[in-house]
């Protein structure tokens, strides 16, 4: 299967937050959805894809030296950039769309640039990944995860699995496709847990609730993280689940171990709610060098923005890393064979957020349905953005706005990544 990249394009949206997300580095109040289309010819056809993302300059790009608008300024001139020069990006020759993805990661991510950081320049290119990966399936009219039931040379990944393939690693991870996964509702650490917040989980039948900690004070976020539980349970939630982001601002795993046996000790039940924390500490995994067996002990730990790099899975395994916290930003490439690498290395994996709006939603809907994540997924842009969802509605209702406490994929085995729904 040799998928040739014709020509692509990337028009981009302004999306006003309807309430601030708060993140250790500010609070977002407004953001930039970058909209990528790719045409492609694979196996003598041709097709055009689509892949969308959130250019979230606050999270992949936090430096206090720039201002949103000239972080944002920069990632737009990135992604124009991409579209104008995306087959030499991904390496001037047809193959497999994943090797496409993973060539166009490194060309991106290692290039000189002015935006600052690995991560960010990932976010730029993960959109015409996911166009690429979208274009062949449905030009082959088949899902992007069924693209390996072939071992296909995939020279960019296959040294990274014992067997020497790739395809066989992910061939080997993905599932057949859940219709339901567990939805996720994000609580700041000012949010209202009054009647505003007993209405959200009564209409939505929420029971997994994510809570944003400021990784500080660790009383202070213990007396969260039992207030919230307990809000939960006063509002009728059942089998209770919770989740941690500090979004890196604990200072150490020390810190964090202390966070979860002060918890432990203040309300055993909020305690065993607690189902796993992501990335607590700062992204540079190597520069902050933690073991995390003592806290992965009682909790699972998950990698999230340090994860830049395949060359990081190794080392992350052996400091103690529980498993992955992917995000559909970094590249569906590359999120696929981290994946597949973690599974193989009995990791965990989650699927996490970035506001997905839309048909980046989707995507992390599709993704999460097929690889067997501890989660389901969150998707929280009917939080801050539900404007963004709004040309899929009502004909996707079930899958944006969560009912009974789910998200409901209706065509879970859908071409490509889901733009024809």
């Amino acid at each position: 299967m040799n998928a040739q990249v014709l020509d692509s394009s990337v028009e981009f949206f302004d999306r006003p937050f309807i309430k601030p997300l708060k993140l250790s580095s500010g609070t977002i109040t407004q953001i930039t959805e970058a909209r990528a289309t790719v045409r492609v010819r694979v196996d003598g056809r041709e097709a055009t894809g689509r892949g969308t993302i959130y250019l979230s300059d606050l999270w992949a790009w936090p430096d206090p030296a720039l201002d949103h608008a000239a972080r944002d300024r920069a990632l737009r001139d990135l992604s124009n950039f991409i579209a104008m020069n995306l087959t030499e990006l991904c390496g001037n020759s047809p193959h497999h769309p994943l090797e496409l993805g993973l060539r166009l990661h490194e060309s991106v991510c290692h290039a000189k640039s002015p935006v600052g950081t690995i991560l960010a320049r990932a976010m730029c290119a993960s959109p015409f990944d996911a166009a690429i990966h979208d274009a062949v399936g449905i030009a082959l009219n088949r899902s992007a995860f069924d693209l390996y039931a072939e071992n296909s040379p995939l020279p960019s990944a296959d040294h990274f699995f014992e067997t020497g393939s790739a395809a066989s690693a992910i061939r080997s991870l993905l599932q057949a496709p859940r219709e339901t996964l567990d939805a996720w509702v994000i609580v700041g650490p000012d949010d209202d847990l009054g009647a505003s917040f007993a209405a959200t989980v009564k209409t939505h039948g929420y029971r997994c609730f994510k809570l944003k900690i400021r990784g500080k004070d660790n009383a202070k976020d213990v007396a969260q993280t039992i207030a919230v539980f307990r809000a939960a349970q006063a509002a009728g939630a059942a089998a209770i689940k919770l989740s941690v982001d500090s979004n890196e601002a604990n200072p150490d795993a020390a810190a964090v171990l202390d966070y979860l046996q002060r918890l432990g000790a203040e309300d055993r039940n909020a305690f065993n709610a607690l189902a796993y924390l992501e990335q607590p500490t700062a992204r540079d995994i190597e520069a902050h060098d933690f073991d995390w067996q003592e806290v992965a002990k009682l909790k699972p730990v998950m990698l999230d923005e340090g994860l830049t790099s395949l060359d990081l899975l190794a080392y992350a395994k052996r400091r103690g890393w529980s498993g992955l916290a992917l995000k559909t930003c970094k590249g569906h490439s590359f999120a696929l064979v981290a994946a597949a690498w973690a599974k193989q290395n009995g990791m965990l994996l989650s699927m996490q957020d970035l506001t997905n709006p839309g048909l980046a939603a989707i995507h992390a809907a599709l993704f999460a349905a097929r690889i067997g994540t501890i989660n389901g997924v969150e998707l929280n842009a009917n939080q801050f953005t539900p404007a963004a969802n709004q040309d899929w509605l009502p004909r996707l209702s079930e899958l944006f706005e969560p009912r009974d406490g789910v998200h409901r994929l209706n065509e879970p085995n859908v071409a490509g990544l889901g733009s024809i729904l």
